[in-house]
């Protein structure tokens, strides 16, 4: 069962903090508490309701933080009064003033509204154990395997060292918006013009780096493409990096499952072991996908086993599909070979219209 979402309160305020967490003790609600934005960023999108202190108002507005559902701008009668000038730039749907507000604050905690419009798209991360561990082959042949399938599908390259899912789709001439162009992007994003917006070929939608220039990916375009995304496409598939940036784990926060992808070798096992205790901290549903060849003749059950998750599947060296990136078509265009088939069964688990057949 997946922990209770949990109220976000960013303040520095010793008296005002102490007041709100009297508040969520009322209401019977734990809330997690960040004294500034930079700290309050990873929950930020994930948090049913956000209570931002007074004394935190402008800091929040500096840092940029995307637009969301259920901000509340909250402060002592007075003392706050300036502070509540920048609620609307901020993008707070309520001011409170205590104590006045105290039972409507109570009564706003103890609802456990979802952080946004809701919607059905459901998001695979996939993120390699080690450096060129084959997680992009992975995630453009997912997407590619979804779209045949029949879902309305987004391919997200979140990984600006990796190489560019646009080149192992043979997209790099294909037009339209990449991660540069969004860095002002927010929470008022209308879904279906963003999406639009994007390279696109039929029902697959792809949001890559810029070759001219590798940026890291901007919090708040991957905040609104993701919430742009569930209320538009059916999958979202995310490529994210090892070294998790403030994008990459809110993506990881929106999963329902991460797909660790992990050679076949002691040493990336090793490797692989340090990166899903990081991703942990992230989402709790995680399995690894083992790529072979093994050399040391490293079983892929065993992987799974030393690093206490789940397999999801193994992978075969399939010379058909290096062959084809290069030549520019994407992977499991076709539909043919062991990697079509384990996307396959891996869109189906992520969509529940899969059978529970034993992993091989």
């Amino acid at each position: 069962m997946p922990a209770p979402r949990r109220p976000l309160i960013v303040t520095a305020d010793p008296d005002l903090l102490d007041e709100l967490l009297r508040l969520a003790a009322v209401s019977g609600v734990e809330a997690e508490v960040s004294p500034d934005p930079a700290g309050a960023r990873a929950r930020w999108s994930t948090a049913p309701i956000v209570l931002i202190g007074a004394d935190q108002a402008v800091a929040c507005l500096r840092a940029r933080l995307p637009r969301r559902h259920r901000v509340i701008l909250i402060g002592f009668a007075g003392a706050a009064d300036p502070a509540f000038n920048v609620a609307d730039l901020l993008g707070a749907e309520n001011v409170a003033v205590l104590p006045d507000a105290e039972p409507w604050v109570v009564d706003q905690l103890t609802t456990d509204e979802p952080p946004g419009p809701a919607g059905d798209g459901r998001t695979l991360a996939v993120i390699g154990g080690r450096g060129g561990a084959g997680a992009s082959i992975l995630a453009a042949g997912l997407a590619t395997t979804a779209v045949r399938t029949g879902h309305r599908t987004l391919l997200i390259d979140a990984d600006p060292l990796g190489g560019g899912l646009d080149l192992v789709l043979g997209w790099e001439q294909v037009g339209g918006l990449r991660w540069p162009a969004l860095a002002g992007a927010d929470g008022r994003v209308d879904p279906p013009t963003l999406l639009s917006a994007l390279p696109h070929r039929g029902h697959l939608v792809l949001l890559s780096f810029d070759r001219d220039e590798l940026p890291g990916v901007p919090i708040e375009a991957m905040a609104a493409t993701l919430d742009a995304a569930r209320r538009g496409r059916d999958v979202i598939v995310a490529d994210l990096p090892r070294q998790l940036d403030d994008a990459a784990v809110l993506a990881l926060q929106a999963a329902e499952r991460t797909l660790l992808v992990v050679p076949a070798e002691l040493r990336a096992t090793a490797s692989a072991a340090r990166t899903a205790a990081t991703v942990a901290a992230h989402c709790e549903n995680i399995a690894v996908v083992v790529r072979g060849p093994a050399p040391g003749k490293l079983r892929a059950r065993e992987i799974a086993r030393a690093l206490g998750l789940p397999l999801a599947g193994t992978l075969r060296p399939e010379t058909a599909v290096c062959q084809g990136i290069e030549r520019g078509t994407a992977p499991t265009a076709d539909g043919k070979g062991a990697l079509a088939v384990l996307c396959r069964r891996l869109v189906e688990d992520l969509m529940g219209t899969g059978s529970k057949a034993a992993v091989a």
